[in-house]
């Protein structure tokens, strides 16, 4: 079967389009990063983690030498508003929170950037352009500030969409009349008593947001890359005006992929601090394992508005307790036969193969992985289906493997084969954590019980009073006793004469809860 040819959608061109970097096995790829004020939230995790999933990971697996630019913009008008309120330097604020974020990062198992630049630690690059889109007559300065001249790009727009006359400049703020075009924007702002400057030809000052990341992305990767990402509230203006400057500034600029992930909502709502359903990634986290919201923002398209719900967020932990619990099912079945089965031969000599059922769903795992993947990235097509049939094929497995054991040699290559195959895949979606299977397990339980309330020993003595409820034959209490702990996210289940817990997601709307069956009357003999 040939590979399907790896395609992306552009938002220059607005269609998919077949991925063909400007130089054979590199890419070249920038992504905006956060303005450090405050603690970075889900908005930004649904950023970071697209792209670290979709560029970062598939374009390694896929062989590609990638260089991954991701910046700090370190000054900015929130950032000094934040540091006076604070009594704090801004810079040492913005510093405070670029290693919050790196923090939040490492938590969503985002693999670091190649390149992480500062904004303050690239005036000269932001100076030098800011020079040379003067000298090619796209700039003007006014009174120690500097504005783009939109009126000498005649493209401005073509990314967006929007035309200069839909922009309706001063509908919000009020226009600076020294502007020569209301829609002009600052590329360098004259300095302000108390806040952070730095010299210029035009004088003291800092740099206005959009040139930041033109002169940064330029440093790195050249006026010409592959890729070019960010949320989709960036496309207008700031990418806009990145490429309408980057393009003044140097005539060869091409940007060959624009990229962007879709917004995020809370509850159907568009996700702001004004309606109070605003959360930072380190609130969700307190609750919920780190690579609960990882799967959860990778269950919807990346480019798709994905609705952020507690609901949704208790259905991709549970996704992933199930996943680990069958990862440590399997390494505890197989690990009695490793040594002794590792060749793959029995001890008559003869070749054991794993079954055709595991090969048949191996090739489907490879085939559905690498067929979505290519295809600009549909993570949640993959989830819902070739894993989850695989994650079913392990557990049956497994309980055949305790069954039969004239299959146990081929059951084991058969289980070994498959268990290499879904951490592969896992590794590059980055949702196979560098912690051992087992404490991904405690560390979900412990959330659930944070979550619930309660303490391990908590949960025990409740099995202990519905045990004694069934003995009893008191199965309303039984049955009240598991539905209350269900309540809480606490599902609670029989494996013969021992009952166990795990984490579930809780039901919201209970509707005709079902109810425990009695224990069978014994058969008479």
């Amino acid at each position: 079967m040939a590979k399907p040819e790896f395609q992306v959608y552009n938002t220059m061109t607005k269609q998919k389009e077949i991925f063909i970097p400007k130089e054979p096995g590199k890419v070249g790829m920038y992504v905006c990063g956060v303005t450090a004020y405050d603690l970075s939230h889900i908005g930004h995790a649904r950023a970071y983690v697209a792209f670290d999933v979709l560029y970062s990971r598939y374009l390694q697996h896929l062989g590609y030498e990638v260089t991954y630019v991701r910046n700090f913009t370190d000054v900015d008008d929130k950032i000094i508003r934040r540091a006076n309120e604070l009594g704090e330097d801004p810079l040492a604020l913005s510093s405070r929170f670029c290693q919050e974020f790196l923090d939040d990062m490492n938590d969503l198992q985002c693999l670091p950037a190649t390149h992480q630049p500062r904004v303050s630690d690239h005036m000269d690059q932001i100076r030098d352009m800011i020079s040379q889109i003067i000298n090619n007559d796209c700039a003007y300065a006014v009174d120690g500030d500097v504005y783009f001249s939109v009126d000498k790009f005649p493209d401005y727009g073509r990314l967006s969409g929007r035309k200069l006359v839909d922009n309706r400049a001063g509908e919000r703020v009020e226009v600076d009349p020294r502007k020569r075009n209301p829609a002009d924007f600052a590329l360098w702002k004259a300095a302000k008593p108390g806040e952070p400057s730095w010299d210029s030809p035009w004088g003291p000052g800092r740099p206005g947001w959009h040139i930041e990341c033109s002169a940064m992305s330029a440093h790195y990767l050249s006026f010409s890359f592959d890729i070019h990402g960010g949320g989709m509230d960036l496309i207008f203006p700031h990418h806009e005006n990145e490429l309408a400057q980057s393009c003044a500034a140097c005539s060869e600029c091409n940007i060959k992929y624009w990229m962007h992930n879709g917004f995020v909502n809370a509850n159907n709502e568009k996700m702001s601090k004004s309606l109070g359903n605003f959360f930072t990634i380190r609130e969700i986290t307190k609750q919920y394992h780190p690579l609960a919201l990882r799967y959860f923002l990778m269950s919807t398209h990346y480019r798709s508005p994905v609705n952020y719900s507690i609901e949704q967020l208790e259905i991709a932990s549970e996704s992933v307790f199930y996943l680990y619990q069958t990862l440590r099912d399997c390494e505890e079945a197989l690990s009695p036969f490793r040594e002794k089965n590792s060749d793959g031969a029995a001890p008559n000599g003869k070749i054991i193969r794993i079954t055709s059922e595991a090969q048949e769903c191996i090739n489907k795992l490879r085939n559905d992985f690498q067929t979505k993947m290519s295809d600009d990235f549909h993570t949640p097509d993959f989830l819902n289906a070739a894993l989850q049939e695989t994650l079913r094929l392990i557990n049956s497995s497994l309980n055949m493997l305790k069954k039969r054991k004239q299959q146990q040699q081929s059951l084991f290559l058969s289980l070994t084969e498959l268990d290499k195959e879904v951490k592969v895949v896992l590794d590059i979606l980055g949702l196979m954590s560098s912690s051992t299977v087992s404490e991904v397990l405690e560390q979900l339980k412990d959330k659930a019980l944070k979550r619930a309330g309660l303490t391990e020993e908590d949960v025990m003595q409740h099995i202990v009073e519905r045990a004694d409820a069934r003995k009893k034959q008191d199965f309303s209490k039984s049955d009240n006793i598991r539905l209350e702990l269900t309540a809480k996210g606490i599902a609670l289940m029989d494996l013969g004469n021992q009952t166990i817990w795990r984490p579930c997601a809780r039901p919201f709307e209970i509707e005709n809860p079902e109810k425990e069956n009695p224990p069978a009357a014994p058969t008479s003999t």
